[in-house]
């Protein structure tokens, strides 16, 4: 059996919103580390992480490692009954094919339940590889996500380009902290930027990491040997 119960409730419709866009279907695994998911886009460009971990939750019971097939655009259409404030409490049982959601609200004057049948998925554990990239940007979520939304009403796509005095992409605030070792310049689509920003007030309750291949231009595509 596992129980989890989230008292920020509205924190998991904001990560669902930033994934549902990129991922259909995906496996939730529970475990004593939390809430997890690991998936790819069909296009094979983005690859998302996430995981809530257990600390996070007011109640957070595995009784083993636990995997659920689910619909992402049915979790989030469910997940619209859930206020602000709500708590969450998702729970199921070791060879149930379903999964039970409950909303309550914070003076228990409002509860539902909601049973959400589970999906088989055939998916591997793609494992991240560690990586030595030649530049790190670290920079608040929040002023990200405002560059992303004011650059997509002006195209699609935008280049970062990484030098020691900073980011062109935006002018550097003092917030943004840069490691380099070689100048980068790549270009990335930002409807997929705009959808991981979506994921901005996660805060300290775990981590959702995302990784996005960059866009291969056709004249660099025509000078390759």
């Amino acid at each position: 059996m596992f129980e989890l119960r989230l008292v920020q409730g509205s924190l998991l419709k904001k990560v669902l919103d930033a994934i549902k866009d990129l991922v259909n279907d995906a496996n939730f695994n529970c475990s004593s580390s939390g809430f997890s998911l690991q998936a790819m886009d069909s296009s094979h460009v983005a690859l998302v992480a996430l995981l809530l971990r257990s600390e996070g939750f007011e109640h957070c019971r595995c009784d083993r490692n636990f995997s659920m097939g689910m619909n992402l655009n049915n979790m989030t259409k469910m997940l619209k009954c859930v206020g602000n404030d709500d708590i969450i409490t998702i729970k199921g049982d070791d060879g149930c094919d379903t999964v039970t959601f409950m909303f309550e609200s914070p003076t228990q004057d409002k509860i539902a339940d909601f049973e959400m049948k589970l999906i088989d998925i055939d998916s591997e554990h793609l494992g991240i590889l560690e990586v030595e990239y030649q530049a790190i940007v670290r920079m608040p979520s929040v002023e990200f996500a405002r560059i992303c939304k004011d650059l997509s009403s002006i195209g699609d796509t935008v280049v970062i380009s990484v030098r020691k005095k900073g980011v062109k992409f935006s002018t550097r605030e003092e917030a943004t902290v840069i490691e380099m070792n070689d100048p980068v310049s790549l270009t990335f689509a930002l409807r997929y930027l705009n959808s991981f920003t979506k994921a901005s007030p996660l805060a300290e309750m775990g981590y959702i990491g995302f990784y996005l291949a960059p866009k291969i231009e056709e004249d660099e595509e025509e000078t390759k040997p």
